[in-house]
């Protein structure tokens, strides 16, 4: 099943797309990757999701991303007498930890670690952003607050706090349960919620320990301001636009997510743009034209992977939401300006073997119009930095590992088939080209470039490159 586009979906399951039948379809219309999100449902329903895409990885033969995305920390106030009141501009409001119902004197903010993160003149945003209050006096169990934009509060309402760090773990007892569940399963990826830090990430890659890709979820304003530490330790990023639009000035997401997407490549590390790409289309058969463009924008820009969420998950729609987001991928890497903006955004090469060997293997294909470059990988790295590169040629990543080739289902650009090593240099030739053939990437009398390494099956030695014909017993090398 080779694609027509380089960049990959990511796709939610949910209640409506649950059953094998639904979840077969979703990958033959265009789904590289699924995401259980592990703030619905519960083990026994992504058991079930998990086993289902599995079975369909064996049917298909093609590996199959899966992503777990924790809940993480759920800031909310607690419960009033009546179940609502009525906030005005100027009323003062207290936030205590007393988790008895409030009223419009004073209501629960039942989370030890946030009220020692307030301090006078911090801004809270409750509702998804609807209401907004101002700390005047703070205290480590009290906040006396000022109504800055008022509404109608209601009980358990979620609360931002965009210009604070919060001094609490991205990781909550429910999520460690979660992780735990979820690697034990065997996901290829887990998406970790409110990271503020790159110590956030290096906490759970710590426990995750090279069992599943981590990926730093953007969605908080801390977390922009050390963008670049939580790149260099994260294995990939995903522009959560949905928060992120909550704890700052909806005008500034589009630069901000350009701005994430333009490191995260420049790193190499794969990045996702999530959250109301198709909003429209969890009701709607057509999505607006707004959302087009942003989905066609965020491929401008080289994102990795777009995902949907609700659309996917709870929808009434979700094939057909599906086959929109890649005839719009298809669309994009067809127009003329898309490669031109590839090339003008490549980054600065590293001074590595892998760098060098993988921007002459692009620069070869073009030059020799080569139908596809091979990269053969153990663990994921050599593959990854000719995604880096943007090229016009279609990448086949080859590798021993089920679990690797699993995990490069996000990334840019990648075919990648899981296959036995090479036993030698003219065995590593031969099934490049066999698997060319056979992939629908060559045919005979046709050239590939190949990036392997030698000793073969050792991570990071990317050391050669070759240029094979495909289809002769006896393969020549130019």
């Amino acid at each position: 099943m080779r694609r027509q586009r380089k960049t990959k979906i990511l796709a939610t399951l949910g209640p409506s797309s649950s059953s094998a039948e639904m979840v077969g379809k979703l990958h033959s219309r265009g789904v590289d990757l699924f995401r259980l999100n592990f703030s619905h449902g519960d083990h026994v329903d992504h058991k079930a999701r998990y086993d289902i895409i599995r079975e369909l990885e064996v049917k298909q033969g093609r590996p199959i991303g899966i992503l777990a995305d924790l809940q993480g920390p759920k800031i909310r106030i607690g419960t009033f007498k009546g179940g609502k009141i009525c906030l005005e501009e100027g009323q003062i409001l207290t936030l205590d930890l007393n988790e008895s119902d409030g009223n419009d004197k004073r209501v629960a903010l039942p989370h030890p670690k946030v009220m020692e993160s307030l301090e006078e003149g911090t801004e809270l945003l409750l509702d998804d952003g609807k209401l907004k209050l101002r700390v005047l006096e703070a205290s480590s169990a009290t906040a006396k607050c000022q109504v800055l934009v008022g509404g109608t509060l209601s009980d358990r309402k979620g609360v931002n706090i965009p210009n604070a760090i919060v001094k609490m773990s991205a990781l909550t007892d429910k999520d460690r349960r979660d992780l735990d569940f979820a690697l034990e399963l065997g996901v290829d990826w887990i998406a970790l919620s409110f990271v503020q830090r790159p110590e956030d990430v290096a906490e759970i890659k710590k426990i995750v320990a090279g069992r599943a890709g981590v990926m730093a979820k953007i969605e908080k304003p801390a977390a922009v301001e050390q963008l670049e530490g939580i790149i260099e330790l994260a294995d990939a990023i995903m522009v959560a636009r949905g928060d992120l639009g909550v704890e700052i000035p909806l005008q500034k997401v589009p630069s901000i997510q350009k701005n994430i997407i333009n490191f995260a490549r420049e790193a190499g590390k794969p990045v996702v743009v999530a959250t109301q790409m198709l909003e429209s289309m969890i009701t709607s058969p057509v999505p607006t034209r707004a959302e087009v463009t942003d989905v066609a924008n965020a491929i401008y820009d080289g994102a990795d992977c777009v995902m949907l969420s609700a659309e996917s998950a709870a929808g009434d729609y979700p094939l057909e939401a599906v086959a929109t987001m890649s005839d719009i991928a298809e669309e994009t890497e067809k127009d003329v300006t898309y490669q031109k903006r590839m090339d003008n955004q490549h980054g600065i090469l590293e001074a590595t073997t892998a760098d060098a060997i993988s921007a002459a293997a692009s620069q070869v294909a073009r030059t020799i119009n080569a139908t596809s470059i091979v990269t053969y990988t153990t663990s994921g790295s050599t593959a990854l930095r000719a995604a880096r590169e943007r090229g016009t040629t279609p990448i086949v990543a080859l590798t021993p590992s089920l679990s690797t080739a699993r995990r490069l289902a996000l990334v840019w650009g990648l075919h990648c088939v899981h296959t036995k090593d090479a036993e030698n240099f003219a065995d590593m030739v031969e099934k490049a080209c066999n698997t060319c053939f056979q992939e629908g990437f060559a045919k005979p009398g046709e050239r590939i470039v190949i990036m392997a390494g030698v000793p073969f099956g050792t991570p990071g030695s990317t050391n050669i490159l070759r240029i094979a014909w495909v289809g002769e017993k006896t393969l020549s090398a130019v």
